[in-house]
């Protein structure tokens, strides 16, 4: 009898690669910020890089978290492995954490409008689904 009780559907393993790659992304947008500060986003102006400087120090520790965690727990799930979920739930808790700053302690929304909360909403919901995803691969035992 195999490791795992059950074979894991064709689509399970395309996702999983595909939320590795989204994960390598995130962490290569990390550490271009960490590198390059506001730059990172390309042409700033200059409120981007006031605000940028205006960001508590801890801020880029917890997007950090977020993309470190969320990348560990996509290659977590594509080795079929239930840590995972709490990988990407830390993700999550650490997404919450640092949209939830910047839109609620800076004026970013009354500066740039509500567009540029679009992207955050979308990578809120990713996470959402690699939560849900890790759930139901422990559920149908494609991962332990």
């Amino acid at each position: 009898m195999s490791e795992f009780a059950r074979p894991v559907p064709v689509w399970f393993r395309i996702v999983a690669i595909l939320l590795v790659l989204w994960g390598a992304m995130g962490v290569f947008a990390c550490v271009q910020q960490f590198r390059l500060g506001a730059e990172a986003m390309g042409q700033t102006s200059a409120y981007d890089r006031a605000l940028y400087a205006s960001l508590p120090a801890w801020y880029n520790w917890v997007y950090a978290l977020a993309v470190g965690s969320g990348l560990l727990g996509a290659l977590a799930l594509l080795f079929r492995r239930a840590v995972a979920r709490p990988l990407f739930v830390i993700s999550l808790a650490a997404i919450v954490v640092q949209f939830g700053y910047l839109f609620a302690a800076t004026d970013i929304i009354a500066t740039k409008g509500i567009w540029v909360t679009y992207f955050p909403l979308f990578i809120f919901a990713v996470a959402l689904i690699e939560v849900r995803l890790a759930g139901v691969a422990i559920r149908n035992r494609w991962a332990r």
